[in-house]
This record gives C-alpha cells, structure tokens and sequence, in this order.
C-alpha cells in the first residue's frame, strides 16, 4: 500500500528546501540556475509538482547529492520469498 498525498500522489519526502536553505538560496536563484520558473521551484517544494526526472537530475547535480536525497521514497518492495 503507499502512502497518498492530499492530491493524490504517492507521497515522496522531498528535500529540496532544505537542500536550497544550506546553500542561502532564494527560490527565485534556484530556479535560475536549474533553468526553470520561480513558480515551479514553488510547487515541487510545496508537494503540489514532481520535477521530471531530468529537473530532477539537474537538482542533484547541482546540490551534489543523488537523487534519493533530494526526494526520498520509503517504498519497498514486498517480499517474493516462498517456502
């Protein structure tokens, strides 16, 4: 079973705020450096937009962390094994 969010996706914990607050970035400055609209920088932080994955890799680049820290996801897979 995952775990929903209010509009509906399956909830990932992201981490890009905190990513984009260590650095002292605005999110005007983040989304000029990724290429993107302030508005989008907005959304993915507020869970109301999951980047592509290329903006996702570009993130990662850019704060020098993998992909898995900046949206992490406590999914896993369920257990195959039989007697």
């Amino acid at each position: 079973m995952y775990d929903v969010n209010l509009h509906g996706r399956i909830r990932v914990e992201n981490r890009l705020k905190h990513h984009r607050e260590a650095k002292g970035w605005s999110q005007g400055e983040l989304a000029r450096r990724l290429g993107v609209s302030r508005q989008t920088i907005n959304a993915v932080e507020t869970d109301k937009y999951d980047p592509s994955l290329p903006l996702a890799l570009r993130m990662s680049r850019l704060f020098g962390v993998a992909v898995p820290d900046l949206f992490i996801d406590p999914w896993e897979p369920e257990d195959d094994e039989q007697d």
